[in-house]
């Protein structure tokens, strides 16, 4: 059965993914659009950067996220400097790495949704004078709601499932940054495989019934 660390461990998760999901959504959101719709000679690097996470190995990332972060790295001087501390193992780091790692699943789903609308709804919004503001929130968006859905969708099913990354940056620490997976990977450690079955078990369905939900409810927007 679960004990209290593992509630804690299940709790956290859920919490990083909800943030992370957010933020990326978010943030995300004007970046997409913007890849969707500009000529910029810059469009294809800024694509391969956002994508660079789905072919680079999880350790890498979190090896120079946490360099960068360190006393030594760009944003560790600036964290020190704001009084803020360093973040590798604290909940804010591993919230600044998930949201790297889990940015081309959420970013990409939003273009392809953009990119699907294509121009012609936007010519009548202009014709019937409204506001660019006005014809992203009363056109695009409602439009591309089933790319809202597989983004956050995937966003938060990818975030639950990290390793590697939490792993360098957060380390294990409970309550702070012990998240499932680490939890999952304490148990089998220590041999204690009764209750890495039960984590492990409960991380299968949840991810089942994220892409059931996915697909049964927007089955035009499916992982690529």
């Amino acid at each position: 059965m679960l004990d209290a660390e593992d509630w804690g461990a299940i709790w956290l998760t859920l919490k990083l993914a909800t943030l992370v999901t957010l933020l990326l959504l978010l943030i995300g959101t004007p970046l997409a659009w913007w890849l969707a719709r500009t000529r910029s000679r810059l469009k294809n690097a800024i694509g391969a950067v956002v994508a660079l996470p789905l072919v680079l190995p999880p350790s890498v990332l979190g090896f120079y996220l946490l360099v960068t972060m360190g006393p030594h790295g760009p944003i560790g001087h600036l964290t020190q400097w704001l009084g803020i501390g360093l973040l590798p193992f604290t909940f804010p780091g591993l919230v600044l790495g998930s949201l790297l790692y889990s940015m081309p699943f959420v970013i990409q789903p939003l273009q392809n949704a953009f990119e699907a609308i294509g121009a012609r709804p936007l010519e009548v919004a202009a014709t019937l004078r409204a506001s660019p503001l006005d014809t992203f929130f009363h056109v695009v968006l409602p439009l591309a709601k089933p790319g809202f859905i597989t983004a956050a969708t995937l966003g938060f099913a990818h975030t639950i499932g990290e390793f590697g990354v939490v792993l360098m940056i957060g380390g294990n620490v409970p309550n702070v940054t012990r998240v499932v997976s680490v939890q999952i990977y304490g148990h089998v450690e220590a041999l204690e495989y009764a209750q890495a079955h039960w984590l492990a078990g409960g991380m299968l369905v949840l991810s089942f019934i994220a892409l059931l939900l996915l697909y049964t409810f927007n089955p035009t927007r499916t992982p690529k």
